[in-house]
């Protein structure tokens, strides 16, 4: 049979049947139509069966105290090796707890194994070095979407999997105005005119070129003399996460950063830390991800969902799904759930409900920030049940122009479509109560608000470039919003 002919007529077949048939290519790959949300059962129990299957790290009941290995609580002897002593003594022994007595702690960066929890007790408060040789040498990271070679992370995990840090202490990055800090370039965190920072040439602009290049990730090589942060928890290639209860304060840059990971949980969490680009929790081509019972009030996004920066994330091609998000308490921010910018990959079925968001300085509730250089498909965000005191911006942003460097403009467009709010009630809505920004190239499609309610806005909708946006028992300032 002539295969050429037989693609086109299965092809020509599936036309024909309007996509109500599913069909095979070539290759075996299942090409399914789109199917219209409306069609779908509750989306709420696909967010309850995701979380069902997400496998949460458990582990022997074994003990390994860090004191036995020679650390000591003292804020000053560094205990950089006392603690890879106990890991690596856990991990080999078939797992366990890594037990980090009440006391201060002094200490580089911390890089977990295997079936290691490593737990803080109350009272228990490491503190990481400002010296960045001590973060040397230097290992596969990423840096806004950018996969390199660079400072290793505070906490850092690396192909590993059942892994944990754990307990009612606090980890503190002791980033601050004098360090790590005024490499992001901005004089109210420390910089001065005549200092380097990650916007000079041989920083952001070196590494932007080589991702456009397509330079290979081992010869990306920054560290020394260059002036990245580091991230502060970093489970790289990793299954079966746990973070629980512990505190992150003075992060250097993003503070949890599953990237290429599966199976996170992230549990009543405090993220208290003010810093340039300090994101709560930021998945990056990560799966079956659960955020729950957290606290964030952060310098920058609290959660925000990530997939790589331009030709990274193109290269990459693992898109963010199955996130949910529940219980949790944004406080300061630039937004409460956030999908972009690094969002090349795309983004798929987030789930956010339950949440309380408010502050004079939290700018958006949810928000959604792409452009034609970082292209991307989000889809299928649903959001239920928040309760939003006060946003600066938006309750709902849509941009599709974002922009924060100089050129942001390609040949990518991205697709923003299945975007669903229900029970949102909103005391006061800032500058916009939605606030949509679509191109007439790819309009945003089907966004859906049902009982939500917000006062205070001061322009209720501004929306460009968008094709079905539904409105059901929706008021701002009062007045009820039709379709």
């Amino acid at each position: 049979m002539n295969l050429n002919k037989f693609n086109y007529k299965v092809l020509l077949i599936c036309l024909l049947l309007g996509g109500l048939y599913s069909c095979k290519n070539n290759s075996g790959e299942k090409e399914t139509a789109a199917v219209e949300n409306s069609e779908i059962a509750d989306p709420w129990d696909e967010a309850d069966e995701i979380i069902k299957n997400i496998i949460v790290p458990t582990f022997p009941d074994t003990t390994f105290n860090v004191q036995d290995y020679g650390a000591v609580a003292d804020g000053t002897t560094n205990n950089s090796q006392a603690f890879a002593d106990a890991i690596a003594a856990c991990s080999e022994d078939g797992g366990g707890k890594v037990i980090v007595p009440s006391g201060k702690y002094l200490s580089g960066p911390i890089h977990l194994k295997s079936n290691v929890n490593f737990h803080l007790e109350d009272g228990a408060e490491i503190l990481f070095s400002t010296n960045t040789s001590d973060y040397l040498p230097v290992v596969h990271t990423s840096y806004e979407g950018m996969e390199m070679m660079d400072y290793s992370p505070l906490i850092y995990a690396y192909q590993q999997e059942n892994i944990a840090v754990t307990g009612k202490g606090t980890f503190n990055g002791q980033a601050g105005n004098d360090n790590w800090w005024p490499w992001s370039g901005a004089e109210r965190y420390g910089f001065k005119e005549g200092d380097q920072n990650q916007r000079d040439e041989h920083n952001l602009p070196r590494l932007s070129k080589m991702v456009e290049d397509g330079v290979a990730v081992e010869d990306r090589v920054f560290g020394e003399g260059h002036q990245f942060r580091p991230t502060f928890f970093e489970p790289f290639e990793c299954s079966n996460v746990l973070i629980k209860d512990v505190k992150f304060i003075n992060a250097p840059f993003w503070v949890m950063h599953p990237i290429k990971s599966n199976n996170v949980t992230v549990d009543g969490v405090t993220v208290e830390s003010h810093g340039p680009n300090n994101d709560g929790c930021n998945p990056e081509y990560s799966k079956n991800v659960h955020i729950k019972n957290c606290l964030f009030d952060t310098g920058d996004d609290c959660i925000a969902i990530k997939s790589g920066r331009d030709n990274d994330g193109r290269r990459v091609g693992i898109k963010s799904e199955n996130i949910i998000v529940e219980d949790c308490i944004m406080k300061d921010g630039h937004g409460g759930v956030v999908m972009g910018s690094e969002i090349s990959g795309g983004v798929s079925n987030v789930f956010v409900r339950n949440c309380e968001m408010n502050s004079p300085n939290l700018d958006r509730a949810i928000r959604i920030k792409t452009n034609t250089r970082r292209g991307g498909t989000i889809e299928n965000i649903y959001v239920k049940n928040i309760e939003v005191g006060q946003v600066k911006e938006a309750v709902l942003k849509i941009n599709t122009h974002y922009a924060i460097y100089d050129n942001q403009e390609g040949e990518f467009m991205p697709v923003i479509r299945n975007i669903y709010l229900e029970d949102i009630n909103v005391e006061n809505g800032g500058e916009y109560g939605i606030l949509i920004r679509g191109r007439e190239e790819s309009p945003v499609a089907n966004v859906n608000l049902t009982n939500v309610h917000i006062k205070n806005a001061e322009t209720p909708l501004l929306v460009e470039n968008a094709e079905k946006i539904s409105f059901e028992n929706v008021t701002i300032n009062g007045k009820e919003i039709t379709n």
